[in-house]
């Protein structure tokens, strides 16, 4: 951000960084019909510190830290903490907040790309029900079991028989979210915002765009690192 950003219209920074978008629904600031208004001006309104909202957008912008750890050395439990806290966290929070930008859109631009978003939506949609019970899966089965495992466990002594039952499961799964993933790039042209888009719709790209930046690095950790070492520990 720059000194002069303060007098930047919410609009604006919205549209120049989409990361942004979050900052300004977590406050209540309309950043898309009437984003128009300087963002001091929003901040006042809303009683918010303008300087500390820009920190917090900046923060936003800069994205998390890179993860440096050797996943392939480091405990298992601990790679299953990263997993939890750093991926199902964010799609936990994520998958609902997107189905929602996306219903929202569609709603406002059925008009002129109404044909793209339903298809969209209809990837979309599937993929997060798959994906809800996909993490609900890894959370309450597999886990625990490979924490069991870990702990020195008899292999085989599971409900599920071996490890390997519920990974093959997990790995068909990531193999359909991938898919997904494909296709809905393939809609939407890369991600490319039509020219009529307002700051919703651009939010809207930059988000899936992100969630597939978060799968495909959760799903490297499990298909090429978790995975492979449970079923060397069993």
């Amino acid at each position: 951000m720059t000194s002069s950003t303060i007098d930047r219209t919410v609009g604006q920074i919205a549209a120049e960084s989409p990361a942004a978008v979050r900052v300004f629904e977590k406050h209540g600031i309309d950043f898309c019909c009437g984003g128009k208004i300087p963002v001091a001006e929003a901040c006042s309104r809303k009683g918010l510190d303008a300087a500390v909202l820009l920190a917090e957008i900046d923060q936003a912008v800069q994205g998390p830290a890179e993860d440096r750890t050797d996943w392939l050395t480091a405990p298992l439990p601990a790679l299953i903490d990263h997993i939890l806290d750093t991926h199902h966290a964010y799609m936990k929070m994520q998958l609902p907040r997107v189905e929602a930008r996306l219903a929202k859109v569609l709603q406002a631009h059925s008009d002129h790309h109404g044909d793209m978003l339903k298809a969209l939506a209809v990837v979309y949609c599937a993929m997060k029900v798959e994906l809800d019970g996909h993490l609900a899966k890894e959370e309450m089965v597999l886990f625990p079991l490979v924490r069991a495992l870990d702990g020195g466990a008899k292999a085989g002594s599971f409900h599920c028989g071996s490890v390997q039952n519920p990974i093959r499961v997990m790995f068909m799964e990531h193999d359909s979210a991938g898919e997904a993933l494909v296709e809905m790039r393939r809609l939407t042209n890369d991600y490319t915002t039509p020219e009529d888009a307002c700051n919703t719709f651009k939010a809207l790209y930059f988000e899936l765009a992100e969630m597939e930046s978060d799968l495909h690095r959760h799903i490297h950790l499990e298909n090429n690192i978790l995975f492979p070492r449970a079923i060397a520990l069993e």
